[in-house]
């Protein structure tokens, strides 16, 4: 196939294309603005692979639009979002423009023809909190998200079934739990803890550091997602998820743990706004229809987190 993946030079999104190019003969169009959380040098090493075309724009703007959508594509998987919530809480201007104009900008490319195919990458943020006992997420669970980022994701998610509805294109959704492993950003908590503890460094943890994330490893959302391109149901949601529910601060010990840290370079900080006290997603949707799983041990799989920071640290960003 040839495929359009926007975002892919993000930390999921470099995931995925580095998967594809490795385990199929698909072609692959990367469309990306190259923002402070894309990894260029990755960029760079790709080109190499004649399968591999990078396109240095913004799916927000509409003139690159225009470039992006030179050729008819087999499928479109949109990766592309701002995606740090304490920045949407600062500032929410760019996550409506890239989360929602962008997604906006591509369904309409899509309604011309363009593409036979177009997953939208969402996330479990956009149905809100869940109480330690609720049962997790479902794909038919209500829409509430809780912060200016996760309220763009699901406006993006109603644009994109409103596109299904109305005009029947071939579209789906998929809902990720927390992501993990190599490539992510410092901004992540993961990340934070890694880095902070590799240089001896307060390690920040909100409130009483009691939220509790359902953890998936990249690797795992990457072929989730390959199973949703060959097998997904046009006008359907796929919630992924990684059955890995643990407490922000059980993460924080463990990653102190495995590095031979103390746990005194915790230090809780003041909560943030809106934050979700707990998520949690079932998967059983895609497993049934796919086969898919997730793989591996959860300690196992953030071990080797670990060390692939340990290996690529670099000051203040690893």
């Amino acid at each position: 196939m040839n495929l359009l993946i926007t975002g892919g030079a993000g930390f999921i999104g470099m995931n995925f294309v580095r998967m594809v190019l490795a385990c199929s003969h698909h072609q692959v169009t990367v469309a990306d603005s190259l923002t402070y959380a894309s990894h260029p040098q990755e960029i760079k090493t790709l080109s190499t692979n004649p399968r591999f075309r990078f396109l240095k724009r913004d799916i927000s703007n509409e003139m690159d639009i225009a470039h992006i959508f030179d050729r008819e594509y087999d499928a479109v998987i949109n990766f592309a979002a701002e995606s740090h919530v304490d920045n949407s809480i600062h500032n929410a201007d760019l996550f409506l423009q890239t989360n929602i104009t962008g997604t906006h900008n591509l369904l309409k490319y899509a309604k011309k023809g363009f593409a036979n195919k177009m997953i939208q990458i969402s996330t479990d943020e956009v149905y809100g909190t869940l109480a330690p006992d609720d049962q997790p997420f479902t794909e038919n669970s209500p829409l509430q998200p809780n912060n200016p980022y996760s309220a763009t994701k699901a406006s993006a998610d109603l644009l994109v079934r409103s596109f299904f509805e109305t005009y029947g294109l071939p579209l789906i959704i998929t809902r990720c739990s927390n992501n993990f492993g190599p490539f992510q950003h410092a901004e992540k908590f993961i990340p934070t803890v890694i880095r902070n503890a590799l240089q001896d460094k307060e390690i920040p943890v909100y409130g009483d550091g009691r939220q509790i994330r359902d953890w998936l490893y990249v690797e795992d959302h990457c072929m989730a997602i390959l199973q949703i391109l060959e097998k997904g149901r046009p006008g359907e949601v796929y919630n992924i998820g990684g059955e890995n529910e643990h407490q922000n601060i059980e993460i924080a010990r463990t990653i102190l743990q495995l590095l031979k840290k103390p746990d005194s370079l915790i230090t809780y900080v003041k909560d943030r706004p809106g934050h979700d006290r707990r998520y949690a997603i079932d998967s059983s949707k895609l497993q049934r229809e796919t086969g898919w799983k997730p793989s591996g041990r959860f300690i196992d799989r953030l071990e080797y987190t670990v060390n692939w920071f340990g290996k690529h640290h670099k000051g203040d960003r690893p």
